[in-house]
């Protein structure tokens, strides 16, 4: 039965394999030819013209072709589809189908996701989710295994992985290898268990991604020693540089928590833009619905003097060498027919995208798909992950000073501002919290934040970096014990609570993460409720959720807030 499978399985490849010859010398029509097609050559860096043909969902040839279904591309411009080399896709609040449905518009056809969101959650469950919830879209979702659950051993998250609890995830034809490694101290010192989970992904033969903002010296040379190819996380041009000539790849990344484009559009020239790619690491509704996605760098990138042909090279063909995706990234004879038609450079609008040789957007509407079926325990799991007892005024008090984050305009890096015994909204100084949720330990870290601007009630949110636990603040308990108690009743989501009534949330009920709705109604809850924590006072320079989201993620400096109490993270101790 299994000679006769296989048999089976390489008699349709060759049937499939034999067709696309006989397309590509012209003696069968194509499915698909782009007539007149002004296309980039990412090999010979150049403007190229000629029909693209498509047959079983690859590109077979350029030239002169005649076809089953044939579209005039003259006068447009025709690029590979986009590949995003970093995002997290929980952090766009909707479910992978509902990313793959905003994206399509913006030319992306490939994104390379970590799932450390959602496994600080669910550990292994999660990950099998994602690669559950991505399976068959018309946007090609690979992965690099979370290698940081939880961020660190003083943080409190839904699980922990070892490299034994992810490694059989290494099979999986769509895992590219070992996602950001955030514990670069783990590795520099030397700590056995961080060190094993780069061996073994080496031993898989898999890449491994950076995250090491500012390494320099004898720090940067045993990061990369260890086996670590990449970083997302340069922030200025000498940290770039420095890691480039040292050999790394740099993913540029502008998204809506980091915008590094101009900083590094040094980089986009001939002499380094080879080890360069874009990413965004993380990207909220809003800026997908009104900004884009990768097609939102280059057009950036393009208006600020880069290379147009540089640019695109960028956005697709260096991200899929380094991943080693080597039937994606250009327009060439044996390549995945992925492929994004323009206007032209300047106003870089996107008229038309294809996914293997099918017409996924038309320039006003993405093709209806079925979103994939993920395993009902799954689902179940996923919408049952909040584990705590009803909140009381009371579990937010204190009996003794607390510390002081205090919040950087415009960054987030936080500075310690010292101590507290008690919420002053005169001087800005609130009272913020951590609260448990996945296991009911009712651990409740309790500390201060400044730079916030909020006057009245409380903000709370279980997007929170990294461990995604409950973190509120308040200007009175009672109303952080409401936000809390709201949030964990919704299984997940933001809430703006005031005098015990809420003013705005967003339902994210898969894993606290995520939503089940469209993306415009999250975008429409998300800035609804926006607007609600304004009106309370927070101020309006910065995002009042993404910036909180981040007071809990115990790999920033200065000081952050973790279930246990306030963390000075640079001495990795609580103060």
């Amino acid at each position: 039965m299994g000679a006769e499978s296989y048999t089976g399985r390489i008699n349709r490849k060759l049937s499939k394999k034999l067709r696309i010859v006989e397309v590509a010398a012209g003696r069968e029509r194509a499915d698909l030819v782009l007539k007149n097609a002004t296309y980039v050559n990412v090999f010979s860096n150049e403007l190229c013209t000629g029909d693209i043909a498509v047959a079983e969902g690859l590109i077979v040839g350029m030239g002169s072709y005649s076809g089953e279904t044939e579209v005039d591309a003259a006068g447009r411009i025709v690029l590979p589809g986009f590949i995003d080399a970093h995002i997290h896709l929980e952090s766009a609040m909707v479910s992978p189908a509902q990313f793959a449905k905003a994206v399509l518009p913006h030319g992306t056809t490939t994104v390379v996701t970590d799932p450390h969101e959602i496994a600080n959650v669910m550990g292994t469950d999660g990950i099998e989710y994602m690669l559950q919830a991505t399976e068959d879209l018309p946007v090609d979702v690979r992965f690099m295994l979370p290698s940081c659950v939880p961020a660190t051993p003083m943080d409190e998250s839904g699980a922990v992985l070892d490299y034994r609890s992810i490694d059989s995830f290494y099979d999986h034809p769509r895992v590219q290898g070992l996602a950001e490694m955030m514990n670069y101290p783990g590795v520099i010192g030397a700590d056995p268990q961080v060190i094993e989970k780069i061996v073994a992904a080496q031993a898989h033969h898999k890449k491994i991604d950076g995250h090491a903002p500012g390494l320099v010296g004898g720090d940067l040379n045993a990061y990369m020693a260890a086996g670590v190819y990449s970083d997302h996380e340069c922030s200025d041009l000498a940290d770039a540089l420095a890691k480039l000539r040292m050999g790394q790849f740099i993913m540029i990344r502008e998204g809506t928590a980091a915008h590094n484009l101009q900083a590094l559009l040094p980089l986009l020239t001939p002499q380094y833009a080879d080890r360069c790619m874009f990413c965004c690491d993380d990207k909220h509704p809003s800026d997908l619905l009104e900004k884009g996605h990768i097609d939102y760098i280059v057009r950036e990138a393009i208006r600020r003097g880069v290379d147009p042909i540089v640019a695109v090279k960028t956005a697709c063909h260096h991200a899929a060498r380094y991943f080693l995706l080597n039937n994606r990234g250009a327009i060439s004879p044996g390549y995945l027919a992925d492929f994004v038609v323009i206007d032209n450079f300047e106003s870089f609008r996107i008229e038309k995208v294809f996914k293997k040789g099918v017409e996924m957007y038309d320039g006003y509407t993405v093709r209806d798909f079925a979103p994939p079926e993920i395993d009902p325990d799954l689902v179940r799991r996923a919408h049952d992950t909040f584990h705590l007892a009803q909140l009381r005024a009371e579990d937010f008090a204190e009996a003794r000073p607390r510390g002081i984050i205090g919040m950087v305009p415009g960054e987030i890096v936080t500075e310690d501002k010292g101590y507290a015994q008690g919420i002053d909204t005169s001087r800005d100084i609130l009272k913020i919290a951590v609260v448990e949720r996945h296991k009911n330990t009712r651990h409740t870290g309790i500390g201060y934040l400044q730079g916030y601007g909020l006057e009245r009630g409380a903000v709370a949110t279980s997007v929170s970096h990294d461990s995604h636990n409950i973190i509120v603040v308040g200007a009175n308990e009672e109303d952080m014990a409401a936000a809390v108690n709201r949030v964990a009743a919704n299984r997940g989501g933001i809430v703006v609570m005031e005098g015990g009534r809420c003013l705005g949330e967003v339902v994210l009920a898969i894993g606290g993460l995520m939503s089940d709705g469209a993306l415009e109604d999250v975008n429409r809850d998300l800035e609804s409720a926006k607007d609600a924590a304004f009106r309370l006072g927070v101020s309006r320079e910065i995002d009042p959720f993404m910036t909180l989201s981040f007071m809990s993620l115990p790999v920033i400096p200065t000081l952050r807030l973790t279930t246990r109490g306030v963390i000075d993270v640079l001495k990795q101790q609580y103060i």
